[in-house]
């Protein structure tokens, strides 16, 4: 079973490697101020924003889940956002992914989530092999504007 933790300071930089990947796989750049802000935000561990890491053998992350708790206007609980999910590819079809959101459910349980809820792209058909067998599609749609 894959052991998952809190992201703690000492992470920052296998975090910053796997933060790399993910960004690339969503063909995404980012601003070195922001990236600097989210690690401290998910590191800082307390707030509505958190992040989880799943070790590796040795120890170190092997990928990572960002929380943010939200309220929300059809419940009296926080709603529980998992905003992004990543396993280094080394890791992958390990049960890393599973072990990350399995902790995501813990941890939204310990804070009383009224639901757990995330997106992905139509095309990410791994991770929407593996999402369709830990939740249910709830058919909606995402629309967004950037500013």
């Amino acid at each position: 079973m894959t052991a998952v933790r809190r992201l703690t300071f000492s992470d920052h930089d296998a975090w910053d490697g796997l933060w790399a990947g993910y960004l690339e796989y969503y063909e995404h750049v980012l601003a070195a101020e922001v990236t600097d802000a989210v690690f401290a935000q998910l590191s800082a561990g307390s707030g509505p924003v958190t992040g989880l890491v799943a070790e590796g053998d040795d120890g170190g992350p092997v990928g990572f889940a960002h929380l943010v708790f939200h309220p929300s206007t059809w419940a009296l609980e926080d709603y529980c956002y998992l905003e992004d999910l990543f396993v280094d590819p080394a890791a992958r079809r390990t049960g890393v992914a599973q072990a990350l959101i399995a902790a995501t459910y813990a941890e939204a349980d310990r804070r009383g989530a009224a639901k757990t809820y995330w997106q992905t792209q139509e095309g990410n058909r791994e991770g929407r092999a593996l999402y369709d067998q830990v939740a249910k599609r709830n058919g909606y749609l995402v629309y967004e504007r950037s500013a």
